[in-house]
């Protein structure tokens, strides 16, 4: 490696978190599913426009809804579909067989914090066993709001007018 050469931001995963072995065989089966319109839970699909070949990705992502407010999160980083969507600012999100067109705003350190603790903490501790599969399979910790937030993206969600 040279050690003159710039560097870049982080891409992979947040810090000692892998992708679960799970996640890339389920993805395939949840975006079917989720495209014929089958609730699972919070997820939906969001399709964004490649950095590299313009083509349009489609994954299957939780869709976080608060008070109105929308934010998809990346436990594992900065995978593929976050840096397309970093690159884009938009995407479109389905849901229940429901396109949305949406504008994309990363949030800062800081907010992100707050994501976790103000926003996702509480809404996982509502939902029975809701904190124990964010841990479990997203290796996210939600009582330690600052750990959570280290080297993982969420994104703000804001329809397109």
């Amino acid at each position: 490696m040279d050690r003159n050469a710039p560097q870049t931001a982080r891409s992979g995963p947040a810090p000692g978190v892998r992708v679960p072995r799970l996640v890339p065989l389920f993805n395939p089966v949840a975006k079917v599913l989720l495209a014929a319109g089958t609730p699972i839970g919070p997820n939906g699909l969001i399709t964004i426009r490649g950095r590299k070949s313009g083509l349009p990705r489609t994954t299957p992502v939780a869709i976080i809804e608060v008070s109105g407010r929308r934010w998809v999160w990346a436990p594992w980083g900065d995978v593929h579909w976050v840096r397309n969507l970093r690159a884009a600012g938009r995407a479109t999100i389905t849901v229940r067989r429901r396109n949305e067109d949406v504008r994309a705003t990363e949030l800062d350190p800081a907010e992100r914090i707050e994501f976790f603790r103000d926003v996702l903490g509480p809404l996982a501790r509502r939902i029975p066993f809701g904190v124990w599969f964010i841990r479990t399979f997203d290796g996210v910790d939600l009582n330690d709001p600052v750990e959570a937030a280290e080297g993982r993206r969420v994104f703000e969600l804001n329809r397109l007018r």
